[in-house]
């Protein structure tokens, strides 16, 4: 008799996707690709240490005056609007144009996209130079598919991401990006398919630039798998919830999870990975 139970065909889908996470984090390992971070204040150490502990090699490059001659050489670039004044603006455009000129990927992370109308144009703007991932939490997300206004605690999400995943996969369709909503199950669309990533804890939440973090690694999956960017995005997604999820397993708190998730990275193996994967298709 055949198991269609959902437990079966949820393992089924997480042993399918296992190979595909381990073979996209070996890669980035042999690789070490350049990323180029235009990020805020707050989150460029943490982001920083999560790319170099997976491999990656990350530049924090965000003067206008170098990105004619920088961009072209990273892998990917990363854009973080946290902090953002009007005079970053320009530097993100620009950069964002000559990644896409050079035939290199880019990831924007459109934080706190509904807090104010500055914010949500620009990040607006941002999204018409057609990103190829866009990873923002539920509350941004819905901003940047109803190009309004939201509700939100800061940088914080007033939504869960389930909430998120219909106005995701709107956004998917009309801005041509893959867009991914991090939450207690983190999603990922191309407009058509959907899938959960459910590694992670909740603690995370607890440390500022984790979701920065993880914008940049997916940043870097991308960069060595840009023909398959929905799969390396969720294969970066899986692969920051496995070490959080190890990484609580030593911690005694969100400063001490903050050392053991950057080892936990460093530290994964292909047993663990396949083990860990726990990612379900929605559509």
């Amino acid at each position: 008799m055949v198991d269609n139970t959902d437990e079966a065909q949820e393992h089924q889908h997480s042993t399918e996707w296992a190979p595909i996470v381990w073979t996209h984090l070996s890669t980035l390992r042999q690789r070490s690709p350049l990323i180029q971070c235009i990020t805020n204040f707050v989150s460029m150490d943490l982001m920083a240490n999560t790319l170099l502990s997976v491999g990656a090699s990350p530049a924090m490059i965000h003067s206008l005056q170098e990105i004619p001659e920088f961009t072209p050489r990273a892998d990917a670039l990363c854009v973080n609007v946290g902090t953002l004044t009007a005079d970053w603006v320009p530097a993100m455009k620009s950069a964002a144009q000559v990644a896409a000129q050079s035939g290199k990927p880019w990831v924007l992370d459109p934080v706190a996209a509904g807090a104010s109308g500055f914010r949500l144009k620009a990040c607006l703007e941002l999204v018409g130079l057609r990103p190829t991932v866009i990873r923002g939490n539920g509350s941004e997300i819905i901003a940047l598919s109803k190009a309004s206004l939201g509700h939100t605690k800061g940088v914080d999400s007033s939504d869960e991401s389930t909430d998120a995943v219909e106005p995701a996969r709107s956004l998917a369709q009309t801005s041509g990006s893959i867009v991914a909503v991090s939450g207690a199950v983190d999603f990922i669309t191309d407009g058509q398919r959907v899938v959960g990533a459910r590694n992670g804890v909740a603690m995370m939440q607890k440390i500022t630039a984790t979701g920065c973090s993880v914008t940049a690694l997916i940043a870097a999956f991308v960069a060595i798998d840009p023909l398959h960017a929905f799969e390396a995005t969720t294969s970066a997604l899986s692969i920051f919830g496995i070490a959080g999820e190890i990484g609580m397993e030593l911690a005694k708190g969100p400063a001490s999870l903050r050392m053991h998730l950057i080892d936990s990275l460093h530290g994964l193996d292909q047993a663990t990975v396949i083990r860990r994967v726990n990612i379900i298709s929605m559509s």
